[in-house]
């Protein structure tokens, strides 16, 4: 549910309220019976925090490349070859041995 802020036009008191977006505006202030408005406020700032957002998203290096390099299927990349991945040609110079 949102905050609603209002203001009374008689006592001057500011005060914040919980109302549903369906509920018709306050009339009275709760102090002195007078007449309030509503007032037009900033909102809320809206923050995405821990994993599972793009690295682009953030403006320092740092926190963007903190966690582990994910290709596209979803698994951790690694950049060290295993045995099988190696190269299968050899050298010319292993080739003259043999």
């Amino acid at each position: 549910m949102p905050t609603y802020e209002y203001r009374c036009a008689q006592c001057g008191k500011e005060f914040e309220q919980f109302q549903k977006m369906a509920d018709e505006p306050l009339n009275e202030c709760p102090d002195c019976g007078g007449r309030v408005k509503r007032l037009i406020s900033s909102g809320g700032g809206l923050v995405f925090k821990g994993t599972g957002f793009y690295a682009t998203d953030y403006k320092s290096g740092s926190l963007a490349s903190s966690g582990p390099k994910v290709d596209s299927s979803g698994t951790e990349a690694t950049s060290e070859k295993t045995p099988s991945e190696g190269s299968n040609t050899k050298s010319a110079k292993q080739a003259s041995e043999e």
